[in-house]
């Protein structure tokens, strides 16, 4: 599926704006818990609303089937829960996802099911807006650039923002970094 035209230079946009209004620069991390609190979100382990020997369970019969999900118990209130047995890696990308739903203002329309909790999820075009904000929002690419800049690599980038070294590697792919940084370097080697 394909983004629309435009969205990934609007969610580049938006990974600024927030960290406009975190007070924090372009190539700084950005804080999911100080975001959360400026969205007004709360953002739960799933282990503090049912035994975390159920996630174990699901995570036996399905690895993978729930990462974390987006709540609305009332109108002025929004949860995000996450998967308490997931690595923490996972965890920070799966909780950017679904703030990232929010900044989108997507519509939680569809009703999903996991054992005996029901929760809503959005549409395939939805998950993929959220996938590539939050991207956006953990590994921006000005943050990417002056890592490559300083000799950083995928594993070094992924230790330093707590993400995995694969979705590390495919933001310094998909934002171009590496052949920015080489060009540059190429250009600057040349003016010797």
């Amino acid at each position: 599926m394909a983004l629309r035209r435009g969205f990934k230079s609007d969610a580049e946009r938006i990974a600024r704006r927030v960290r406009s209004e975190l007070g924090i620069g372009a190539a700084e991390p950005v804080a999911l818990g100080a975001l959360a609190d400026l969205m007004g979100i709360e953002v739960r382990a799933g282990d503090e609303l049912i035994p975390k020997q159920r996630f174990r369970e699901l995570e036996d019969l399905q690895p993978g089937a729930f990462s974390a999900c987006t709540l609305r118990p009332s109108a002025d209130r929004t949860v995000v829960v996450y998967n308490p047995v997931s690595a923490k890696s996972r965890q920070t990308s799966d909780i950017a996802h679904e703030l990232a739903h929010t900044l989108l203002d997507h519509d939680l329309s569809r009703i999903e099911r996991v054992g005996d909790v029901t929760f809503l999820s959005c549409d395939p075009t939805q998950e993929e807006e959220a996938a590539w904000l939050s991207g956006c929002l953990l590994l921006p690419r000005p943050l990417l650039l002056a890592e490559v800049r300083k000799g950083s690599h995928a594993r070094d980038i992924a230790g330093k923002y707590g993400v995995s070294e694969r979705m590390a590697k495919y933001r310094m792919d998909v934002t171009g970094v590496v052949r920015q940084n080489q060009a540059f370097m190429k250009r600057r080697r040349t003016k010797r």
